[in-house]
């Protein structure tokens, strides 16, 4: 681990990174900078995204936004004007429908989850 100093928009943080591969340096000299308020906050890091199911068709994300909410479960019949989620895009939440007959086959994202547009929310079968 190293440690370095990185100032962003006028706030010092300390921060630690790890070497994955190369050569080992020898440490630098401290630089003179003021004392470090806490670490940054970290990234909060959502849990991987089922794939889409193969051959369903798919209702995907019309815009890049946030979901709010899933509506429907695996297994669920749906028609063409059923509501599958809320998506929030520019501080406002947009209802989206599932487009299609059928039954949910599957669920790509959950609720939290950034999207950009074309990403699938549900594949229906």
């Amino acid at each position: 681990m190293r440690k370095f100093n990185i100032s962003v928009n006028g706030k010092t943080y300390e921060v630690d990174v790890e070497e994955v591969g190369g050569a080992v340096s020898a440490p630098a000299a401290p630089a003179a900078v003021s004392p470090a308020p806490a670490a940054a906050p970290k990234a909060a890091v959502s849990a991987p995204k089922a794939a889409p199911v193969t051959g369903a068709k798919q209702v995907k994300a019309p815009m890049p936004g946030t979901i709010v909410s899933i509506k429907v479960n695996v297994g669920d019949k749906v028609e063409s004007g059923t509501l599958v989620a809320v998506l929030e895009a520019m501080k406002m939440e947009n209802e989206i429908f599932a487009g299609v007959d059928g039954t949910v086959a599957g669920i790509s994202v959950s609720a939290g989850d950034s999207v950009n547009s074309g990403d699938v929310i549900v594949s229906v079968n």
